[in-house]
């Protein structure tokens, strides 16, 4: 149980009780929710297509497989909304890559990680490099389908947020776990919030997070 101040009301100490029951169930349910996402099968085979990259400051083609730095872990690509009909990077996924980028010492422990865009590769390595993104693999994906078979790009070339997860098999095949859009139901860029602690900090504010928006520069 938390502590309490001694200036609480009684009427504050019965509903933060009830508020503590609330997050306990919260709580419970995510890990419901994570072991249904772990009990997926794995039987989605895709194509090991090409994609690029910058190394030593020239853009070279890489294969899906190959962003297994360590095969035996899986991939998590992170699609940030840019390129095609996206021209400029987009806020919100800037400051969600500007979390990533801080803990790729700890991800990298257990997963392979990339940021997938659909634009030029080059201008967006130069874009992370002048945001101090120390880290991030950067990668486009914009000459193959990728994106767009996986729901993350429409036919007008839109853009739209989210994370797929891949394994790659013992035999090479690469097989899709798991994908999610930020967009859920009606509720906005809510689909991603537990991938991002901006929302959770602003989430226990009194005012909450309101229509806030990050932006690129303050």
């Amino acid at each position: 149980m938390i502590g309490s101040h001694p200036n609480e009301s009684p009427e504050y100490r019965k509903l933060r009780a009830e508020l503590l029951a609330a997050e306990v169930a919260l709580r419970d349910q995510r890990e419901r929710v994570a072991e249904l996402r772990r009990s997926l099968p794995q039987d989605t085979v895709v194509p090991d297509q090409t994609l690029s990259r910058v190394r030593d400051g020239r853009v070279e083609a890489v294969k899906l497989s190959e962003l297994f730095e360590d095969p035996a872990r899986p991939l998590v690509l992170m699609h940030f909304m840019y390129g095609k009909a996206q021209e400029r990077p987009c806020p919100m996924c800037t400051a969600w890559a500007d979390g990533y980028d801080g803990i790729q010492q700890h991800l990298r422990q257990r997963v392979n990680f990339a940021v997938l865009v659909a634009g030029d590769v080059a201008a967006f390595e130069a874009y992370g490099r002048a945001r101090g993104w120390r880290s991030l693999d950067l990668v486009s994906a914009g000459d193959s389908d990728l994106k767009r078979s996986l729901g993350f790009e429409d036919a007008s070339g839109a853009q739209h947020p989210g994370v797929s997860v891949f394994v790659r098999r013992s035999d090479g095949v690469l097989v899709h776990t798991y994908s999610a859009c930020a967009w859920l139901g009606e509720a906005g860029f809510r689909g991603m919030d537990l991938l991002s602690p901006l929302w959770h900090y602003l989430d226990l504010t009194p005012e909450g997070r309101a229509d806030f928006m990050p932006s690129k520069s303050y």
